[in-house]
């Protein structure tokens, strides 16, 4: 088959095979490599329905065709790469529409960043965008059910999301929002594909309504599998599948449109930044910290702030010279705070308030509470432009690494670990352990109110011996993390790197379940294969990127 010769006929949008495009799109941020026949770049709605309709025509003849949404390719657990048809949404598909102080309507291309541009014009955010804020686009914000910084104080995407557009396996596309029972009812008792998929979902849900309820992560965020408990609500009497697509990777349909409710920016925010030189008492520091109402709490270690100073030129591009000389100025009292000893983590606790004064008291409360555990040092940033410099630091140490680090690459496989924040003090040291017992340099940060820490490790991943640790340090960790309580993944979701790990967060019956919902929405296996539930380490190994 001519496949760009034939989506040629079919689509207003563009079509490109050539070696270039098909080069730049067989990567995302991940470790994986995935070359694809084809991309596109859809117009509308219209060329997505096409699409689903062409291959799900098609499929019979020639069973490798898919589709696999892409927005801005991020993605860090290798959930926007394909072998068939990537269909990018970045050139055409970028509207922000029916912007209010309450609420936004975004097609999947859009940037974050644009996003953002149009909101603060009422005055308001998305407050879970990523720490690639800078970088993402909403499509992959609301397919990854993606959280930050912001997420201790407002939780992930899933809570924002109101109504989707969505084209799903028979070629159309359908509104999905919150139902009522009634309209549940309603929807269950039309003959058409949309009505058995509402009434097949209702019957697993509620057939097996304590057990799913029961499997939920028991930690504050968690993006793995599909999350079946969520959607049907006995209590309430809600049905909600935007539940089921917000955190899906697109391996149940393809996001057109999605509606995302705001809340206000707060006019004014400042950081307390505290140094400690063990994280012994990480337990007690944690919850007492969270006594202060804290709109975030995050880290960095020691790697990362070693990492930021070697690097620090890297910061003129993205600050400009002058902010970049103040930053530089602003760093000497923290440079000479050093003397007193390397800590072993940053702690970032930022306060927000309708005035400087207020977050300015709230800081300096907060610095007097907190003063008996023992940090070795503490420092005021009581506005946001003071702070700015730790928070450079946090979010971009991951694109220093991937930039600055010549002879080694970021190896994203253990990056999104998260467990209850009280067990903390007794989890890292295990967690550095098998770091150190396979040799691995990475820095460590995350967001420490949740729990939620990510681990990059650099590596010469072209080096077999070098690839041959993932397994073994992913069962590892992945072991540790699910003794504690926690989650293989708190934010990067499954894709390629967790899905096949999935056995191991989930009983039988319960992963049973998330693959029925697969079966039922994409019958023909057509939306993003070999990720989440029908992701195999086998096939994941077997696609490691091999050169850079």
């Amino acid at each position: 088959m001519d496949l760009p010769g034939e989506l040629s006929k079919i689509l207003q949008g563009d079509v490109d095979a050539s070696d270039e495009t098909r080069e730049f799109y067989s990567h995302d941020a991940s470790l994986f490599e995935l070359k694809p026949q084809v991309v596109v770049f859809p117009k509308s709605g219209d060329d997505i329905k096409a699409l689903v309709a062409f291959v799900a025509e098609h499929k019979k003849d020639v069973p490798n065709l898919s589709l696999t949404a892409r927005s801005r390719g991020t993605d860090m657990s290798g959930a926007a790469i394909n072998d068939s048809i990537i269909v990018d949404t970045s050139r055409h598909m970028t509207a922000v529409t029916n912007v209010s102080a309450e609420s936004a309507t975004t097609q999947p291309g859009a940037m974050y960043k644009d996003f953002e541009v149009e909101t603060l014009k009422h005055g308001s955010i998305l407050p879970s965008y990523p720490a690639s804020r800078e970088l993402a686009g909403m499509g992959g914000i609301v397919n990854n059910n993606s959280g930050g910084e912001k997420s201790l104080q407002f939780g992930k995407t899933d809570n924002f999301v109101t109504h989707l557009r969505v084209v799903l396996s028979d070629g159309n596309e359908y509104e999905v929002k919150p139902l009522t029972r009634d309209e549940l009812n309603a929807k269950m008792g039309q003959d058409t594909f949309e009505g058995n998929l509402y009434r097949r979902t209702f019957e697993l849900l509620d057939g097996h309504y304590d057990e799913i309820r029961a499997a939920a992560p028991k930690v504050s965020k968690d993006s793995t599998g599909y999350h079946l408990w969520n959607i049907w609500n006995r209590d309430t009497g809600i049905f909600d599948l935007t539940k089921l697509f917000v955190g899906a990777q697109g391996t149940l349909g393809i996001t057109t449109e999605s509606t995302l409710s705001l809340v206000p920016k707060p006019s004014h925010s400042g950081t307390l930044v505290c140094y400690m030189k063990s994280i012994d008492n990480l337990g007690e520091v944690i919850p007492a910290v969270l006594a202060e109402k804290p709109a975030t709490f995050e880290c960095f270690d020691d790697n990362t702030l070693w990492l930021s100073f070697k690097f620090i030129f890297a910061f003129i591009k993205r600050l400009g010279f002058v902010t970049w000389m103040v930053m530089c100025l602003q760093l000497i009292p923290d440079g000479l705070a050093l003397f007193r000893g390397v800590p072993k983590l940053i702690l970032l606790i930022e306060f927000t308030g309708n005035s400087a004064d207020e977050v300015k008291v709230k800081i300096h409360t907060a610095k007097q509470h907190l003063a008996g555990h023992n940090f070795s040092y503490m420092e005021e940033d009581a506005t946001e432009a003071a702070g700015r410099k730790f928070w450079l630091m946090r979010r971009e140490s991951f694109n220093l690494l991937r930039s600055k680090v010549k002879d080694k690459h970021t190896a994203p496989f253990i990056d999104d670990l998260i467990v209850p924040p009280a067990r903390l003090s007794e989890f890292l040291p295990q967690l550095r352990e098998i770091v150190k017992k396979y040799k691995l340099l990475a820095t460590i940060a995350g967001h420490l109110g949740d729990g939620n820490f990510h681990v990059i490790p650099l590596m010469k991943i072209e080096d077999p011996a070098e690839r041959a640790k993932f397994e073994p340090a992913m069962k590892e960790v992945n072991t540790l993390v699910i003794k504690y309580g926690g989650s293989v993944s708190g934010e990067h979701n499954d894709g390629m790197i967790r899905g096949p790990w999935l056995s191991a967060m989930y009983s039988p019956n319960v992963l049973g379940y998330m693959k029925e919902i697969k079966q039922l929405y994409d019958p023909l296996n057509i939306f993003n294969p070999h990720k989440k539930t029908d992701a195999t380490w086998e096939y994941s190994f077997n696609h490691i990127r091999q050169h850079f």
